[in-house]
């Protein structure tokens, strides 16, 4: 169940993400690509993975056994996918204040600690090179902005 949750869930991202993407102004001028290009390239990429997840999904259940009327419902699916929505919410309420470096790391060390147990170093080692690092190569080589927040960088 959880599967198609996150399915719906890639599914509408895609479409909103799409819609967005239509919204940015094309530029007559300049890079043949426009700036419509990586956003584009990105949306393909949600929806390779949600066909991936779909290919998944229907190998899953034809290799299920039949599921038996006395099994009781699980109900700790939900949790975790409620847990990763309110985990991510709150990114996104803490992404200005806190910075893109800052709320990335931290969102990922809460993250890789509840699926990844028992590997605190690890974690926190990776969530935070990889905050600082994508920062790093989004502002310097890339170019693009992101919000420094509690950092003077």
């Amino acid at each position: 169940m959880t599967d198609r949750i996150i399915f719906a869930g890639i599914l509408v991202l895609t479409g909103v993400y799409f819609w967005a993407t239509s919204q940015i102004p094309t530029l007559e001028i300049g890079d043949p690509l426009g700036p419509k290009a990586f956003p584009r390239l990105l949306g393909v990429g949600l929806l390779i993975a949600a066909a991936m997840l779909l290919a998944e999904m229907i190998k899953e259940r034809k290799n299920a056994p039949p599921p038996s009327a006395k099994e009781p419902h699980d109900t700790s699916s939900y949790k975790i996918v409620a847990g990763v929505a309110a985990v991510t919410g709150i990114y996104f309420f803490l992404f200005e204040p806190l910075g893109y470096a800052v709320a990335t790391s931290l969102f990922l060390v809460v993250m890789t600690s509840y699926f990844n147990k028992g590997k605190l170093w690890t974690n926190l080692l990776t969530s935070v090179i990889y905050g600082f690092a994508s920062y790093y190569a989004f502002t310097k080589l890339l170019g693009v902005n992101l919000p420094s927040g509690i950092l003077p960088f």
